[in-house]
């Protein structure tokens, strides 16, 4: 937490990563009011070539925290490096915004249980749908309205993600997506019961992903997730979400965005919802990088469904999701 007298100054942030979706932060962080990107930490000197000149780049983390440039961290590099790189950070008593999932392995996310503080105030997890606007609209229209009987998740993308993101399965890297919005709207409690499966590509990969959890109260959550559609559909692929209680049922549907563009290539200028430009960031991830500048400030706790505690809960979930699917 930065001091009391520098509240209203603008966060200075560090970001670790600057593969594609740390490219993503980047440039949300730099068109935000509320934060100032200081540092970006990559062990890829060429990726740190484009840089604006006010902002350090190392390769390095060690050197990047001598610097003592940040307030707070974005942890956006491999998930394998997850784990060390948090821990470091902790350590060095810095505020972190990780990326999920939290770490390869439920053995290795508690790891970091010790360097947590009460609240997790001090770690936040980027679980970026939870400030989706239709999944927060969503939220509120459930208010009230009384036991969710079924909830049905639908999220697809390009088989080309296998090669970009090697030895990784659609459990941790697109259902985990739908697992913490669930989680979120089933109030963080334990289903009684799971069930999973998993296929494979041509070439061995576990590219679909199957399951479906049971609460005590008869609820029901179904979850369907792979990386197989393909060339000719957008990258981004499509997800959809389907609600349904006693006498009522919504529909989110997410992605692709409204606005879509075509050349060369199918594009999708929406697809994390950041409008980059001089009228500031707006959409999912530049509210999770506002609310992750409230939290370092100590203006606000960190949101449930992105404390460390929710984390670790969907760590089991995906722990025992896994083990269940390889049979």
């Amino acid at each position: 937490m930065i001091g009391e007298s520098n509240q209203w100054q603008p966060v200075r942030i560090g970001i670790v990563g600057a593969g594609a979706f740390g490219q993503v932060h980047v440039a949300t962080v730099r068109h935000l009011a509320e934060a100032q990107l200081t540092a970006v930490v990559d062990r890829d000197h060429t990726k740190l070539r484009d840089m604006p000149s006010a902002v350090g780049g190392w390769t390095d983390l060690e050197s990047a925290l001598a610097a003592d440039v940040a307030d707070a961290w974005i942890v956006a590099c491999t998930t394998a490096q997850h784990v060390p790189v948090t821990e470091r950070l902790l350590q060095a008593g810095a505020t972190v915004l990780l990326e999920k999932p939290l770490a390869l392995d439920l053995e290795e996310a508690e790891r970091l249980a010790p360097l947590v503080r009460p609240g997790s105030a001090n770690l936040m997890l980027g679980h970026v749908l939870l400030f989706n606007s239709e999944f927060r609209a969503l939220q509120k229209e459930l208010t009230g309205r009384g036991q969710i009987r079924l909830i049905s998740c639908y999220r697809m993308r390009a088989a080309t993600l296998l090669s970009l993101y090697p030895g990784e399965s659609p459990f941790h890297l697109t259902m985990v997506h739908d697992l913490y919005c669930v989680q979120t709207l089933m109030d963080g409690r334990d289903p009684v019961t799971m069930t999973a499966q998993q296929g494979r590509s041509q070439d061995g990969a576990v590219d679909l992903a199957l399951a479906q959890l049971r609460w005590e109260d008869g609820a029901l959550a179904t979850f369907t997730s792979g990386l197989v559609t393909p060339a000719g559909l957008p990258d981004q692929g499509f997800d959809r979400m389907e609600v349904f209680g006693q006498g009522w049922t919504a529909r989110l549907l997410p992605n692709p965005r409204p606005i879509q563009l075509w050349d060369d290539k199918a594009r999708s200028p929406l697809q994390t919802e950041i409008l980059a430009d001089a009228s500031g960031a707006t959409g999912m991830l530049a509210e999770e990088q506002r609310s992750f500048c409230r939290v370092v400030r100590g203006q606000q706790s960190v949101p449930i469904g992105a404390r460390y505690e929710d984390a670790m809960q969907l760590m089991r979930w995906l722990d025992q999701l896994e083990r269940l699917a390889e049979g």
